[in-house]
């Protein structure tokens, strides 16, 4: 039975769990940290060492497509990428105005993921106090996965930061629905699906967290204040159906829009995910027990924020509900969708760690304020809790210093079978001369050996003219730009491409003692007939050979 309350539209079955909030002078620092210390926390860990590792070969991919005119770049989603393509289009602004270094083109990621750390402890002090939201971000922030995808030029981080921001802004709407504040949510949903179709899963934790709102009432610590269509004298409290139907269209109507956006997007990439995702395997029940390893870049800490969230879950109680919603759900839907469909790449789910993360802030805040007692606290009882707290994120993040280390030595993945491109780079250009030629093998994988020479070796030798000093890919006969897509087409008949070319550089993947006999087919034949082997140098993942002309 719903009753109207003095607060507009509360239920005396449903009353509101008040929020702890800070008294005293530094109360007002006291908030601000409460998401400034973890967004800077975040921007010195995702800093620190960020073009240390060489970028692998999906960050050779944006780079690829991120320098291309912006005309290319939309004909090149229409072959490929097109999942990735809003994101190419925001780093080929980024690097037209800071360039594209190592550094710059990762630097985007740095920040959204700083963000993202920042909005975590934001999303948790709503739902769980000032104490958990602060040791969620914290956490967050420490996770050596959480260094490794801000150190990388894709997508990730930024997803990251769209899921936390979309969370955000839906319990806003939820505790005080508007047109404005379905319209942020609309649009933080439209740009998280731009960033990477899969994280609209998502949107199943939203929808089961908006209909249980019916009968739990706002999943926050903070007093509800009603909309203004609340004070209707006909509208009851949580648990009648037109105070909450309201909020059910608004979510509906949003998600709507959101959708539409969507459509050509999801229309293109389900025609490209046949070859988008032909490397991926299906799904096995191993893959779920190794996603926290996985996400957190550490099998160890995995465990740890594991451990921390299901303790959460369990003191939390309904406070737990939506958090826990946005990391199983998501999760769940792509395992499932994942053992008939080529889906399962555990970095596609990075965007559900900071849930994870505000279920584990909630267990080291310790046990929250009972229902119905808002009192106020000074500054220095809200810090007693954090203490503890700060203690076992501080264990955490030296549990992880070793993943740490190795995500800036390599992005390569999986780690065992990183190809350095840059080393490979540096052999031609000590030994290039006017004249040379270099031939790749394999060259339609997804190693992108050319695109790593292309990256490294003008920024080795210090000409980054288009015509200079390096040796010409002399397969080629039609280059990425013309053909709109990553790959070039190679000739179909190498022995007359190669006439006239008396020295060839040879790279080739994998490490090799005659690298010629692992080059298969036509351009194989060719190399073998018309050159041999002056030198071989090895590198991690790669094989350079020098070829001279047969006499």
């Amino acid at each position: 039975m719903s009753q109207k309350g003095h607060s507009g539209g509360q239920s005396d079955a449903h009353p509101p769990l008040p929020e702890p909030q800070p008294t005293g002078p530094h109360a007002g620092p006291a908030r601000v940290a409460v998401w400034a210390v973890p967004l800077l926390v975040t921007l010195v860990a995702g800093g620190s060492g960020l073009g240390r590792a060489q970028p692998w070969r999906d960050e050779l991919a944006t780079w690829s497509a991120a320098t291309r005119p912006v005309g290319d770049l939309f004909r090149l989603t229409r072959t490929v990428d097109a999942a990735t393509g809003p994101y190419y289009l925001v780093v080929h602004g980024w690097t037209g105005v800071f360039g594209d270094s190592v550094a710059a083109l990762r630097l985007p990621s740095v920040l959204a993921m700083a963000g993202a750390a920042g909005l975590t402890a934001v999303l948790g002090r709503r739902l769980s106090g000032a104490s958990a939201g602060l040791l969620a971000g914290l956490l967050f922030a420490v996770l050596p996965g959480t260094s490794r995808y801000a150190q990388e030029a894709r997508p990730y981080a930024l997803v990251t930061l769209l899921a936390v921001l979309a969370t955000v802004l839906l319990v806003r709407a939820l505790d005080r629905p508007g047109r404005l504040r379905w319209a942020g949510y609309a649009a933080a949903v439209a740009g998280l699906g731009l960033a990477h179709l899969l994280a609209l899963g998502l949107l199943a934790g939203h929808a089961v967290a908006v209909l249980t709102f019916a009968a739990w009432g706002p999943p926050t610590t903070g007093p509800t204040r009603p909309a203004a269509a609340d004070h209707r004298p006909d509208n009851g409290g949580p648990g009648d159906g037109r105070w909450w139907g309201r909020r059910l269209r608004g979510w509906l109507l949003a998600v709507s829009a959101a959708v539409v956006v969507l459509v050509p997007l999801l229309v293109t990439a389900q025609r490209q995910r046949s070859h988008q995702l032909d490397w991926v395997a299906a799904a096995r029940l191993a893959d779920l027990a190794a996603l926290p390893g996985a996400l957190a870049q550490s099998g160890v800490v995995g465990g740890v924020l594991v451990g921390l969230a299901a303790l959460g879950a369990a003191r939390s109680g309904r406070r737990a509900l939506l958090p826990g919603l946005c990391v199983l759900l998501p999760v769940l839907l792509v395992f499932v969708a994942a053992l008939a469909v080529p889906l399962w790449v555990p970095r596609y789910l990075f965007f559900t760690v900071p849930f994870a993360c505000l279920l584990a802030g909630a267990a080291l805040a310790g046990p929250a304020p009972p229902a119905g007692r808002a009192q106020a606290r000074p500054v220095r009882a809200l810090a007693r809790p954090v203490g503890a707290g700060l203690a076992v994120v501080a264990f955490a993040a030296l549990l992880g210093l070793p993943d740490q280390a190795a995500v800036r030595h390599s992005h390569g993945w999986p780690r065992s079978a990183t190809v350095d491109y840059r080393g490979a780079a540096a052999v031609i250009a000590a030994g290039q001369r006017p004249g040379d030629a270099v031939v790749y093998a394999p060259r339609h994988g997804w190693l992108f050996l050319d695109l790593g020479i292309d990256y490294h070796l003008p920024r080795i030798t210090g000409d980054r003219a288009a015509d200079g000093p390096r040796p010409r890919d002399v397969l080629v006969a039609q280059g990425r730009r013309d053909r709109a897509d990553l790959w070039v087409r190679e000739c179909d008949r190498p022995a007359g491409c190669l006439a006239g070319v008396d020295r060839v550089w040879l790279v080739v993947a994998g490490r090799h003692d005659d690298p010629l006999a692992a080059v298969p087919g036509g351009k194989g034949d060719a190399l073998r007939a018309g050159f041999t082997v002056e030198q071989v140098r090895s590198r991690p993942g790669v094989t350079v050979a020098l070829l001279v002309r047969r006499r």
